[in-house]
């Protein structure tokens, strides 16, 4: 599989870029991450002219069309922020990007909850930064994330997902996206699929009989919007038992069962019932479910 393509605030990837002149280095995504991702490094205070070290800046006025202004002298950057951003969203419109993940809290950068001040130098936490903010009302289809998001195993997975089903769908750029294109990248992903939106699959399958490849990569988009819950999984992993009713012994699909059980309750981690489910799918060469999707994310969050 082609490497996926990610944009990422530069500071996260261990350049001391920040104001202070440090940097905010995540593991996972140098470490982690980077096995899989070729990674196009942004940082737009550092390449809109600002110095390192610099003044520290932040958002103040109106959330709806904040000012970028430094804390200590009080000079406005606005413009000279929003003239860089214009270009270089033009510059990434050409990086086939399949996500994008930000620094937190940065006024250029952050993605939510980024504070602005009000007159009264009273901060609220309504804002994104300048250049976030115009990344995602320019590219709304793009999967994009705050770095302490990917803390969180559900949000992350939820992401890691997105972007490698982006990755695919680049993958079949220039080819012609017959009903038999879509269908065969819809077999492949029916367990992820099922693992965020279960209810709805049947959807897509309609899009599918109806060859509307547009229409099926927004449709595709809004269900894996949805996050990946334990019950999901669990429901998933019962139906991946099902196509061993012949193969297994009771007492190895109790021990399926049992594993499912401690995973829905807390005792132990999807790794398990994940592990002994591959196992089979493997020794009994269930062809259809080894080429399913679903066994990448998890494999790299929990295996």
């Amino acid at each position: 599989m082609k490497k996926i393509r990610l944009g990422v605030s530069r500071c996260l990837l261990g350049d001391p870029v920040r104001y202070d002149g440090q940097h905010q280095r995540n593991r996972f995504i140098c470490e982690e991450l980077a096995r899989y991702a070729d990674f196009v490094p942004v940082c737009p205070e550092v390449e809109c002219g600002l110095p390192v070290p610099r003044e520290a800046m932040h958002l103040v006025g109106d959330p709806a069309s904040p000012r970028l202004v430094t804390i200590r002298t009080g000079r406005d950057l606005t413009e000279q922020m929003l003239c860089y951003v214009s270009t270089r969203l033009d510059e990434l419109a050409t990086e086939e990007l399949d996500g994008f993940i930000f620094k937190k809290d940065s006024p250029s950068s952050g993605l939510f909850r980024v504070k602005i001040y009000n007159s009264k130098d009273v901060p609220s936490r309504t804002g994104r930064g300048l250049f976030a903010g115009a990344f995602a009302d320019r590219f709304p289809r793009l999967p994009v994330i705050e770095e302490g998001m990917l803390n969180d195993r559900v949000l992350r997975e939820r992401f890691l997902n997105r972007i490698f089903t982006a990755q695919r769908w680049h993958e079949g750029d220039g080819a012609p996206r017959t009903r038999k294109w879509l269908s065969d990248f819809q077999s492949v992903h029916k367990l992820t699929l099922l693992s965020h939106a279960p209810g709805r699959y049947a959807e897509l399958g309609r899009i599918v009989e109806s060859g509307d490849a547009d229409a099926y990569r927004a449709k595709l988009d809004e269900l894996l919007e949805y996050l990946p819950t334990v019950s999901k999984h669990v429901n998933v992993m019962q139906h991946i038992l099902g196509y061993f009713k012949k193969e297994l012994e009771a007492w190895e699909k109790e021990e399926v069962l049992d594993a499912l059980e401690s995973y829905r309750s807390g005792r132990l981690q999807i790794a398990v019932p994940l592990t002994l489910l591959r196992h089979y799918v493997r020794k009994y060469h269930k062809e259809y479910l080894e080429k399913q999707t679903y066994w990448d994310i998890l494999g790299q969050l929990y295996g």
